[in-house]
C-alpha cells in the first residue's frame, strides 16, 4: 500500500489576513487611467498612490503611521501634465520617489518626513528623452541613482538622477510596446516582456538580447479564465511569488524550488472586493515580532487596505529560518561603476533587532551646465575693440551666475537643515 509523501515546507500554512477596518486609509481617490502598472508603491515610511487629478497627474503620499480617514485637502504631489501612470521608491533614499507620466516625463521628488502644507510641485529633477508616454519605472537594486525607464516609444532609457544624464538608451530592442520590466538581484541584466509575446533577457551595458523565446517552460501553472493583467511580486528570502489579478479578489502564492515540478501551489488569499492595484512591502518594513513575511497594500476604489501574510509560529523570538539577511538601504556601486562593467550584491542587513528607518536623506543633483563651460577665448590679434567690452562683460556675467548658484545652494541647504530641526521637535512633542 503506498503511501502519498507530504512535501515539506515552512511556508506551507502561510495565511493571509486583512488588517483591521481602523488600519485601512480611506477615501482616496485612486486613479481610473487604464494602465497596467500597479498605481500603488510603499517602503517602511511612506505609502504613495495615484490619484485622480484634474488638469494633470498626480499621487498622494501618506506617512505610514497615517492611516484612516484621508482629508480631501491633503497635500498631493503635482507637477505633471497629464496622468501619473507609474511610481516608484528608490530602494536607498526611503525619502525618494520617481514618476512616470504620460506627459512623456519622468520626475524624481524629495518627500519630507513632516507632512507639508501645500502640494509638492518642484521635483528634483525633470528627465526627458521619450518621445511618448513614460509607462514603467524600475530602480537599479545596488547601485546609487541608477533609475530604468520605458515608454510607449518601445525604447528603455536607463538614468543617472544624480546628473540628469543619461547612462544607456536602448531603443532597437522591442518592436512593439514593453510591457513589463525587471533587474535580476545584482542589477547585470533585465528581463522584458513585450506586445510581441516575446520575453527577453537583455545585457543592457553591452546592448544585447542574451536569451529570448525560451523553448519550453520549466513548469506551467493553469490560473483561471480571468482577462486581468497579473502583477508578479518576488520575495527573494522565501523564494515565494505572489500573483495577484488586476481586477481579481485573489492573491495567489507558490514556492519556487530547484527539484521538479519547481513550482508549488501554496494557497489563495481571497476577499470580496476586487483590486485596482497592490504595493508591496519591502522585507525591511516587515514586522519580525509577528512572523509577518509579506504585506500588500491592496486598492479598492476609494481606499487603501493593508494585506498580511502570517508563517504560523508558537515562539516570540526571532526566526532566523524566515529573516535572512536581506537588502538594506546602503548601495553597493556607485552609477560610473556600474556603467564601467562591476557587479555587486546588495548591500545586506539583519532585521533581528527590527528595523528603524533613518532619518530624512537628502538627494543631490549636480546636472552639468552649459555655464560652467567657460567660452573659449579669441585671440588677440583677431580681437576688435568692440569686441572687448563683450567678452568682459559675458566674463562678469558668469562670475555672477556662479555666485548666485553658490548662494542658492547655501540657502537649500539651510532650508534642509531647518525642516530637519522642525520634524525632530514634532517627534520629541510626538
Amino acid at each position: 500500500m503506498s503511501r502519498r509523501v507530504v512535501r515539506q515546507s515552512k511556508f506551507r500554512h502561510v495565511f493571509g489576513q486583512a488588517a483591521k477596518a481602523d488600519q485601512a486609509y480611506e477615501d482616496i481617490r485612486v486613479s481610473k487611467v487604464t494602465w497596467d502598472s500597479s498605481f500603488c508603491a510603499v517602503n517602511p515610511k511612506f505609502l504613495a498612490i495615484i490619484v485622480e487629478a484634474g488638469g494633470g497627474g498626480a499621487f498622494i503620499v501618506l506617512p505610514l503611521a497615517k492611516t484612516g480617514r484621508v482629508d480631501k485637502n491633503y497635500p498631493l504631489v503635482t507637477g505633471h501634465t497629464a496622468p501619473v501612470l507609474d511610481i516608484d521608491w528608490c530602494p536607498h533614499n526611503d525619502n525618494v520617489i520617481a514618476s512616470a507620466s504620460d506627459d512623456t516625463t519622468i520626475m524624481v521628488w524629495q518627500i519630507p518626513d513632516y507632512t507639508p502644507m501645500r502640494n509638492i510641485t518642484e521635483p528634483i529633477i525633470t528627465l526627458e528623452g521619450h518621445s511618448k508616454r513614460v509607462g514603467i519605472l524600475s530602480w537599479h537594486p545596488t547601485a546609487r541613482n541608477v533609475l530604468l525607464s520605458a515608454g510607449g516609444d518601445n525604447m528603455i532609457i536607463i538614468w543617472n538622477v544624480g546628473t540628469g544624464e543619461v547612462l544607456l538608451s536602448l531603443d532597437d530592442m522591442h518592436p512593439d510596446v514593453i510591457h513589463s520590466v525587471c533587474w535580476n538581484s545584482n542589477g547585470s541584466l533585465l528581463a522584458t516582456t513585450c506586445k510581441d509575446k516575446t520575453l527577453r533577457i537583455i545585457d543592457p551595458r553591452k546592448g544585447q538580447v542574451v536569451a529570448n523565446n525560451f523553448e519550453e517552460p520549466v513548469a506551467l501553472q493553469e490560473m483561471d479564465t480571468s482577462n486581468g493583467v497579473l502583477l508578479p511580486f518576488y520575495d527573494p528570502d522565501s523564494s515565494i511569488v505572489y500573483l495577484c489579478g488586476k481586477g481579481d479578489s485573489s492573491i495567489r502564492y507558490f514556492e519556487i524550488t530547484d527539484e521538479p515540478p519547481f513550482v508549488h501551489y501554496l494557497n489563495t488569499f481571497s476577499s470580496k472586493e476586487p483590486q485596482r492595484g497592490m504595493g508591496f512591502m519591502p522585507k525591511r518594513g516587515l514586522d519580525v515580532s509577528k512572523c509577518e513575511i509579506a504585506r500588500f497594500y491592496k486598492l479598492h476604489e476609494r481606499k487603501c487596505e493593508p494585506i498580511i501574510m502570517t508563517v504560523p509560529r508558537k515562539s516570540d523570538l526571532f526566526q532566523d529560518d524566515l529573516y535572512p539577511d536581506t537588502p538594506g538601504l546602503e548601495p553597493a556601486l556607485e552609477a560610473d561603476e556600474w556603467l564601467s562593467g562591476q557587479d555587486a550584491d546588495p548591500v545586506l542587513i539583519s532585521l533581528r533587532d527590527g528595523y528603524v528607518p533613518p532619518k530624512h536623506r537628502e538627494l543631490r543633483v549636480t546636472k552639468r551646465n552649459i555655464l560652467d563651460v567657460r567660452p573659449p577665448s579669441v585671440p588677440r590679434r583677431s580681437q576688435s575693440s568692440s569686441d572687448a567690452p563683450l567678452s568682459h562683460t559675458l566674463e562678469t556675467l558668469l562670475e555672477e551666475i556662479k555666485a548666485l548658484r553658490e548662494r542658492v545652494q547655501a540657502q537649500e541647504q539651510r532650508i534642509t537643515a531647518l525642516e530637519n530641526m522642525l520634524c525632530e521637535l514634532v517627534d520629541g512633542t510626538d
